[in-house]
């Protein structure tokens, strides 16, 4: 599993799958590393006739971090935002899309079906803004456009995720790691907790870097409404959403497919912001149905 440079940048990534099979790219979302795309997600997709690439984020996982990089405060960010004077970040959520750009041109891959989770799928719908040639489609899952006016994340949810860590000790992480899945989490497909913890502890173990969050973040704030960037994309996008979705709204789902021409929308009873094993199946031939409406050998127009 190697690393590689993309953007000016080290990005690590792996690949799964037949090299002559049509590439779909996963884009992780906010503080997650790609491990966060489930093994058993990728060898659906595998089955399902595809190579399939994922990779850490900058500033996050085992890819190049931004070490000693201030973000601004978010109360101040979102402040200036409001009145029209942006503040400074470290690097923009289309840097973040330039770099999966740039990573499939690394691996010699002209075009690929990009599929984005959360901040990934805001990442995602930026690759089809600015390098829609690049893009056979275009699968944004449990994100949205940035508008301000939806309806936001519950309280519980996003204090969970951004609360500061008190301790590196890697049964408190691993309490933290559980704590975020539970606020997060579907209520419809609840994991067994011994095997979740694993896998929360197997996260911990790889990688953690809670210094990339907040830089992340403020990348996002700093992104702001794609709303009218989005009404120009042509690459054919899917919009899978769970419908009790603590943390993104489903109402943020709905805004990405009607933001986006022809855009399909898929929302899903009792799904929240994870993957769940359960729903693999489901997601996965989604996916699969949407890669394979869209032929291999068009050109999407950027």
């Amino acid at each position: 599993m190697p690393s590689i440079t993309a953007n000016g940048i080290e990005l690590f990534y792996e690949e799964h799958g037949d090299a002559d099979h049509p590439p779909v790219l996963l884009v992780m979302g906010l503080g997650a590393q790609m491990t966060l795309w489930p093994i058993e997600l990728v060898e659906a997709l595998v089955a399902k006739g595809h190579r399939v690439i994922r990779y850490d984020n900058r500033d996050i996982g085992l890819s190049q971090k931004f070490e000693g990089a201030k973000a601004p405060g978010v109360v101040w960010q979102v402040l200036r935002a409001k009145i029209g004077w942006p503040a400074k970040v470290p690097y923009t959520l289309k840097d973040m899309a330039d770099d999966g750009a740039a990573l499939l041109d690394a691996l010699g891959i002209e075009q690929a079906h990009v599929v984005g989770a959360s901040m990934g799928g805001m990442i995602a719908q930026l690759m089809a803004v600015h390098h829609g040639h690049k893009l056979l489609s275009l699968t944004s899952i449990f994100s949205t456009t940035g508008n301000p006016k939806l309806p936001q994340a519950d309280k519980r949810a996003i204090e969970t995720l951004t609360a500061p860590l008190t301790s590196m000790e890697e049964e408190h992480l691993v309490e933290h790691g559980m704590k975020v899945v539970q606020a997060i989490g579907s209520p419809g497909y609840r994991a067994d907790p011994d095997w979740q913890r694993e896998r929360v502890r197997a996260g911990v173990q790889r990688s953690v870097y809670p210094a990339g969050l907040p830089r992340q973040l403020a990348a996002i704030i700093d992104d702001g409404d794609r709303t009218a960037r989005l009404a120009n994309v042509s690459t054919p996008t899917l919009v899978l959403h769970g419908e009790d979705d603590p943390l993104v709204k489903v109402e943020g789902g709905r805004a990405t497919a009607a933001a986006i021409p022809g855009a399909k929308l898929v929302t899903i009873p009792g799904w929240g912001h994870d993957l769940p094993v359960p729903l693999i199946d489901q997601i996965a031939g989604e996916i699969a149905e949407h890669t394979a409406s869209v032929s291999a050998s068009e050109t999407v127009p950027a």
